[in-house]
């Protein structure tokens, strides 16, 4: 008999395996296991840690957002001569600005050359410095025990009435911090800040300056995260207002917002504080228009390159300096 064809439909091919499931992200889990051990774990509210003292509230955003912008040329040296105390150089040649009534800026050109002394140790600070125009400033900073510091910062002119004398007393509690400062012309201050929650801080603050005849109060609430810091800060009819943003090791983000109540003026600004390898760059622009850069360049051990930039088109208002620092305290 002849082959026989089979003309029946072939068997369908196999279905395809599901795919295995993924692992779950690392950070993802991170976060949740992090969440969850805050829901854990009660709130210690006699053990809060310690916040910062009531005048660093803003420090993050203020070293981000507003660093120590100059115009000209500037060039800083320190050797040390023993690990405790070292010698400072420092020349400055630029330009100064004359306050007006009008938008326009005057400008003169200015130089000096500063000598300065300085001793670190472990509980006493002692700096003085010494210009050509025959200023002198000194800072001492002595710690009395591990709660209790004292400070002291005096600046002596040679025009009248313009010498200043200023006296600090910090005390550092386990969830506090306190200060009181007195000065000449009858200056007096205090403040206290104080820690409600982990995360939470609030402050309070007043002064009394005797020869103008002038008082003022403050409060202030300060929020500190792994991620964020914000903070509110209401004086003598002035508004504060930072935020900092942490968007990695390396690059944050920061805003902050100012109002004048008697000129009722307001300016708020947005900036980035971005740190590479060997550099360190921080920029901002506010509401008026003016954008302004810092960049600060790694060369070597102990030498760094400094660039600064400031623009402010409403006021026709440029500014640019470079300089050099080398040697650290």
């Amino acid at each position: 008999m002849g082959g026989v064809t089979s003309y029946a439909a072939a068997p369908p091919p196999p279905l395809p395996l599901p795919p295995p499931p993924s692992a779950p992200d690392a950070s993802a889990t991170h976060d949740i296991e992090e969440k969850d051990k805050e829901k854990q774990e009660p709130t210690d509210w006699l053990n809060l840690p310690c916040p910062v003292p009531f005048d660093e509230l803003q420090r993050e955003a203020y070293t981000s957002l507003k660093p120590e912008l100059f115009e000209g040329l500037r060039f800083n040296f320190t050797r040390p001569l023993t690990q405790k105390f070292s010698l400072s150089h420092s020349l400055s040649m630029g330009v100064l600005e004359v306050p007006s009534q009008t938008n326009e800026v005057f400008k003169v050109s200015s130089s000096h050359y500063e000598f300065g002394a300085n001793f670190l140790d472990a509980r006493c600070m002692l700096i003085g410095r010494m210009l050509t125009d025959g200023r002198m400033s000194a800072r001492m900073k002595y710690d009395i025990s591990d709660k209790l510091s004292v400070k002291v910062n005096a600046q002596l002119t040679n025009e009248p009435h313009l010498s200043q004398g200023m006296f600090t007393f910090d005390y550092k509690g386990r969830d506090f911090q306190s200060q009181v400062q007195f000065g000449n012309n009858a200056f007096y201050s205090a403040n206290y800040i104080q820690s409600v929650t982990p995360n939470v801080a609030f402050g309070v603050e007043g002064f009394w300056l005797g020869h103008q005849r002038k008082s003022g109060l403050g409060i202030a609430a300060r929020y500190n995260s792994d991620k964020w810091i914000g903070t509110c800060h209401v004086s003598s009819g002035m508004l504060s207002m930072n935020y900092l943003q942490r968007v990695s090791d390396k690059i944050a983000l920061g805003t902050d917002f100012l109002y004048n109540s008697s000129t009722r003026e307001a300016v708020c600004s947005v900036g980035y504080d971005y740190l590479l390898r060997h550099c360190r760059l921080r920029s901002r622009i506010d509401s008026n228009g003016c954008a302004a850069t810092y960049l600060e360049e790694r060369l070597n051990l102990g030498v760094n390159f400094i660039l600064s930039a400031e623009i402010d088109h409403w006021k026709k208002n440029y500014k640019f300096g470079f300089g050099m620092t080398v040697g650290e305290l």
